[in-house]
């Protein structure tokens, strides 16, 4: 299981964001992208998912381009971007079923992960309250608790510790490591420290990997 990404280019507008941009990701590692504002950490992270194609080079998952089958390639990553994506009527708990509904689980299935990520994630007390009173540092943790919902190798994160407390940051450092010790892979923006020991650091636009 390896994901490889060649010489990667991306231009928005008539700017250039970043070129030959390459690395390897295999199971278990994980990734931190760094660079300034502008840098195109957001837009690398949407070419990895398919929802942004590069205007050169190449991204492939064990050989074979994710162009290939991007429905396929969708269904092995969960991706978190800036917005929450918490609807305001809906029950913290009720936005948890219904992605794991839409994961494919039956309701028994999708009760008991709702139930896990909620424990997990510190929401268990909030699970009944609708979107539009939890705070933006529990919407943070809910968006986060669907990356607990259904199994995916690679996550792809943008600025995942937006609006978390010192507390959930250090749960979100024990939630990505226990991926990586299950085999998954994560890549992750943020300018901010993460809990991410043994990652390795891409510096955009420059393409600088350490």
């Amino acid at each position: 299981m390896v994901l490889a990404v060649e010489k990667l280019a991306c231009i928005r507008g008539e700017r250039q964001l970043f070129q030959d941009v390459s690395f390897r990701l295999a199971a278990g590692e994980a990734l931190l992208l760094h660079g300034p504002n502008g840098s195109g950490k957001s837009s690398l992270l949407r070419m990895l998912a398919g929802f942004l194609k590069p205007a050169a080079g190449r991204i492939a998952w064990d050989s074979t381009a994710i162009g290939d089958d991007v429905e396929a390639h969708r269904s092995r990553l969960h991706y978190l971007g800036h917005q929450d994506a918490v609807k305001p009527q809906l029950s913290a708990e009720d936005h948890l079923i219904f992605w794991a509904r839409l994961f494919g689980h039956s309701a028994p299935e999708a009760a008991t992960q709702t139930a896990a990520a909620l424990e997990s994630c510190g929401l268990q007390r909030q699970r009944r309250l609708p979107g539009r009173y939890l705070s933006a540092g529990q919407k943070r943790r809910l968006a986060l608790a669907r990356l607990l919902i259904s199994p995916a190798p690679l996550w792809l994160l943008d600025e995942p510790t937006n609006a978390l407390d010192t507390a959930a940051v250090a749960w979100l450092g024990e939630t990505l490591a226990r991926h990586r010790d299950g085999g998954g892979m994560v890549i992750l923006a943020s300018h901010v420290a993460v809990p991410l020991p043994g990652s390795r650091r891409l510096e955009l636009p420059a393409g600088r990997l350490s």
